[in-house]
């Protein structure tokens, strides 16, 4: 009887939370039926006859409207029994009542599209031959406007390179992976960072990749066949969960989705390329040897894996864009938040372990407004009202606004690497402005690949159990022997810094290549010290990523690490901190210290690894301050 009556509350209880919610979810489709033409499955056919599933959502009305679209390899199927719903419907909901039709589209290959799917989607072709169709369409003004998150914003900034006459604005948001080369960075969309393979794709590719024996739509299949049989076969498989935190130590790297039994296919052929492979240069990746030709509206976040490049593809398009009219229309939100999560800002927004206060914005008036302005013609306050850099400082947590990045009054201060021969912590490693007179001073550390230095928050995404994205406090990792610590004295007055940090460290190893990795933190009086951003080199690239050097035993080395890029402000009594190490893992993959290949690679060698602060070798970090 008691067990009776338990199953009785916990049906009463799943019916009271999950009414209101299919309820709601029944409501969104109700007021679209009333409003928007619903056109399912529409299969859009490419220049070389392969058709992408299409839904367009678009107002009952005889005037012509400018599309919104968004091109996805994820799943955005809708069930309308109650049971399965993305965002799709109430994004295309909002859109409607705003007086565009909303288009959402599968990339080749993924779930309803025809062909074969290949990461960012290529061929790039395809999205311009999706603009042409949208345009000729009956129903269209001729003006697209693309927006996204992630994967489903990676694939604008190349095609905004062919330059579309339809293609009229974009809003990119948590763009990285959508980047190959741009400036000082060479990361071929996330998947290196100084030429270290960044391992958030192994655990990504593991749970997006679609198997090649999948099953498949006949040919032929009708617009009713695939209407119909989306109510109840998607085709979104549902892979057996794995402990990525297990999954990623697998060595080699190369196997590593092999033993988590995952779709290899996509993944096999990427492991292998090197950062200079010219196989990165033939998809669908934006590099800096491309024009740019779309009005942007970039969003980025501080805990986000690729915050540096996205910024840094922002100045690029300013700078470099051969139509004056397209460098001038470029405008860029950073948030104080992790991959995709700005608008989970709250009165209280916690990132890891760290409350940044409220960092909300009116992220979706903002955007409309930009919408408005360039597919509507709109003469309105867009420009007049909204910065062209919108960036959240942490520490006096607020929003503040500039006219470039980094702020105009950010003045770069040196500080250089000093110790009394022990920077291990706790040791005596300081930052201090300066620069060291001494000869032959060093700090050294040994660093084992078989125990990494393991990821503690960070800038990261897509890495399931693995790492915990954001800020936490660093003082337990900082007690192990194989990490370096380096301090400022307490701060006598606030200052916040804000734009890219530059490291230039000197250094030397008895193996012949060698990682080596910077956090930058911000130490509390108390002793809390939260991470803030963080990069990291492999040696053997330090003159490029077109050749292969490797390291003497002996001999002393310049390290340009990619820049680091945040906004805090340390209060009076905090002080600014570097760690120093050989690895952070699994953000990145080990580097086995062998000068082998690595991807193939099981058994690693430990290295004896220094860090230089003398006359000669001045070990420093540069950062960007501004003094009230």
């Amino acid at each position: 009887m008691r067990a009776k009556s338990f199953v009785l509350v916990i049906a009463f209880l799943f019916s009271f939370f999950t009414i209101p919610v299919i309820q709601a979810q029944d409501d969104v489709f109700q007021e679209l039926e009333e409003i928007a033409v619903v056109e399912e499955k529409v299969m859009m056919p490419m220049r070389d006859g392969i058709r992408l599933a299409t839904d367009i959502y678009r107002p009952k009305t005889d005037q012509k409207v400018p599309v919104i679209f968004s091109r996805t390899p994820y799943n955005f199927n809708t069930w309308q029994d109650g049971e399965k719903k993305t965002r799709t419907a109430e994004q295309a909901l909002e859109a409607v009542k705003r007086g565009y039709a909303f288009v959402v589209q599968n990339e080749r290959g993924r779930y309803f599209s025809e062909g074969e799917w290949d990461i960012l989607g290529t061929p790039l072709t395809d999205g311009y031959d999706a603009f042409t169709w949208m345009k000729d369409q009956a129903w269209s003004n001729g003006k697209i406007g693309t927006i996204g998150c992630s994967s489903t914003a990676e694939w604008q900034m190349a095609v905004a390179a062919l330059d579309h006459p339809s293609h009229a604005a974009m809003v990119p948001q948590a763009y990285g992976a959508g980047v190959g080369t741009v400036g000082d960075f060479q990361e071929q969309g996330n998947w290196y960072r100084g030429g270290v393979e960044q391992l958030l794709f192994f655990s990504w590719l593991y749970g997006v990749e679609h198997d090649k024996f999948k099953p498949r739509i006949p040919e032929g299949a009708t617009q009713e066949d695939l209407i119909r049989i989306s109510r109840f076969y998607d085709l979104s498989p549902e892979n057996p969960p794995v402990d990525m935190a297990e999954a990623l130590k697998h060595l080699p790297i190369q196997d590593m989705l092999k033993n988590m039994n995952g779709k290899k296919e996509i993944f096999k052929k990427m492991v292998r390329r090197k950062p200079n492979d010219t196989a990165w240069f033939q998809g669908g990746l934006y590099h800096d040897t491309m024009d740019f030709g779309v009005p942007s509206f970039w969003f980025a976040s501080w805990y986000d894996v690729s915050v540096s490049p996205n910024i840094a593809l922002f100045n690029h398009v300013r700078e470099n864009a051969e139509d004056p009219e397209i460098r001038e229309n470029q405008y860029l939100v950073i948030a104080p938040t992790l991959h995709c999560g700005f608008t989970r800002a709250t009165e209280n927004t916690i990132v890891g372990d760290r409350s940044v206060g409220d960092a909300r914005l009116n992220y979706e008036e903002q955007i409309y407004s930009w919408f408005d302005l360039w597919l509507k013609d709109e003469k309105n306050d867009f420009k007049e009202k909204t910065p062209r850099v919108q960036y959240y400082t942490m520490g006096i947590n607020k929003w503040q606004a500039a006219e470039s990045w980094p702020p105009k009054d950010a003045k770069m201060v040196s500080y250089y690497l000093s110790s009394e021969g022990n920077a291990n912590s706790p040791g005596n490693g300081k930052l201090t402005t300066k620069k060291p007179k001494a000869k032959g001073t060093f700090d050294s550390f040994t660093y084992d690949p078989m125990d990494p230095v393991p990821s503690l928050g960070g800038n990261v995404c897509c890495t399931g159990n693995a790492v915990e994205g954001g800020a936490f406090d660093q003082q337990e990792i900082e007690n192990r022997e194989d990490i370096l610590v380096y301090t400022t004295e307490p701060l006598k007055e606030g200052v916040e810094v804000s734009g890219f940090i530059e490291t230039t460290l000197f250094v030397s190893s008895d193996a012949k290549d060698t990682d080596f990795t910077v956090k930058i933190i911000d130490v509390y009086p108390d002793g809390r010290a939260y991470n803030l951003d963080e990069t990291i080199q492999r040696a053997r690239y330090r003159e490029g990523y077109d050749k292969e050097v490797f390291m003497e035993e002996g001999q002393v080395y310049e390290l340009e690490l990619t820049p680091m890029a945040t906004s805090n402000y340390f209060e009076k009594g905090h002080s600014i901190r570097i760690e120093i190490s050989s690895s952070n893992f699994p953000r990145f993959a080990r580097n086995l210290n062998t000068g082998g290949d690595n991807f193939d690679e099981k058994e690693g060698v430990i290295a004896n690894n220094r860090i230089h602060h003398t006359r000669e070798h001045s070990s420093v970090i540069n950062i960007p301050m501004i003094r009230n």
